[in-house]
């Protein structure tokens, strides 16, 4: 079977359907994963087209060194950049080694220790990207964001009731439950029982899970529910549960850009809606919450990936120390 540079892209709407059907991977995912694969076709075109089954360590360097130092980049403020960071050359490579995979799966490409599972043979050949600790609130200012909705000192340009208490039932909801920003935009009234405090959602592979809340969640979420829905909800009844002004169901795009209005207005900080399930982890974890609660609670599927956030929770309680400690020099760790 032949595995140039056009037939291999003739397999990646099979590695799409691949990714949503068998894999179970949100349509926003595979958009990325396909994204990411986009160098990987021009680099073999600029190479003249080699067979994906050549593809050896000698082919990765060379793809690595391009994208580090010679593929043209655009930047956030409109302007280009030659060569990737290093995270965007990582994310690139580990797309690349999960295509081929399924290629070997499919019998286009010979088997290679290259795309076995676990091989240290590509791995050694990935930048080491230096980790940085998700950023976490404090308490005092996730109580400033949740307030700001209807805050009458609000800086901000007023919103009306209804607008005011759908946003503030989105931030408490958000910070409550530690939900993803997904998950909140595709929740229906039926996955909200207010009595008991609990909420159903589906999140990442198609896995279903119940989160819980707390009496300010539970507060604003039922002035939200029996007040201000039925105010934006349009002629047409809709099951969704959190609506925008023309009674549609509320975007992820519109969720990220309400959180970060109100994070510049309250704590003068950009705040995205994963900032406040990093918030969440935290501050569980700093009450004294089991990381395996924790984990169910987020949706991991492994302990390893909620396992940062307790480096976040030591790095929090160390700057407290310094602070309150009279034996603690300011600015030292113990």
């Amino acid at each position: 079977m032949s595995t140039t540079a056009a037939k291999a892209k003739d397999y990646l709407q099979a590695y799409r359907n691949h990714l949503l059907g068998e894999r179970n991977l949100s349509p926003y995912t595979v958009r990325n994963y396909l994204d990411d694969l986009t160098p990987l076709f021009q680099f073999i075109e600029k190479q003249g087209e080699p067979p994906l089954a050549q593809v050896d360590r000698g082919f990765l360097r060379q793809y690595v060194a391009w994208l580090m130092s010679s593929r043209p980049v655009k930047t956030g403020g409109g302007h280009w950049k030659r060569g990737h960071e290093r995270a965007s050359v990582v994310r690139s490579l580990a797309a690349l080694r999960s295509f081929l995979r399924y290629l070997v799966r499919e019998g286009a490409v010979p088997p290679s220790p290259l795309w076995k599972r676990g091989s240290r043979q590509s791995r050694a050949l990935i930048p080491r990207v230096e980790k940085t600790l998700p950023r976490a609130m404090g308490q005092e200012e996730a109580t400033q964001l949740m307030s700001t909705p209807d805050n009458p000192d609000n800086p901000g340009r007023p919103r009306a009731p209804a607008m005011q208490a759908r946003d503030r039932a989105i931030l408490e909801l958000l910070y409550a439950t530690g939900l993803r920003v997904s998950e909140v935009s595709a929740l229906d009234l039926k996955d909200v029982n207010l009595e008991h405090r609990r909420a159903r959602t589906v999140g990442k592979g198609s896995k279903e899970r119940e989160v819980v809340f707390g009496r300010p969640a539970q507060d604003a979420l039922k002035r939200y529910i029996h007040e201000a829905r039925p105010r934006l909800e349009g002629p047409r009844e809709t099951e969704a549960l959190f609506l925008n002004r023309f009674g549609g169901r509320l975007t992820k795009r519109t969720v990220q850009e309400m959180v970060k209005r109100y994070g510049l207005q309250s704590i003068e900080t950009r705040v995205h809606p994963h900032t406040l399930r990093h918030t969440f982890a935290t501050h569980m974890l700093d009450g004294g919450a089991d990381l395996r609660i924790v984990q169910e609670l987020l949706g991991h599927s492994s302990p390893a990936t909620t396992q940062i956030y307790t480096h976040v929770s030591l790095a929090q309680s160390r700057k407290i120390y310094v602070k309150a400690h009279p034996r603690a020099k300011e600015g030292e760790t113990p």
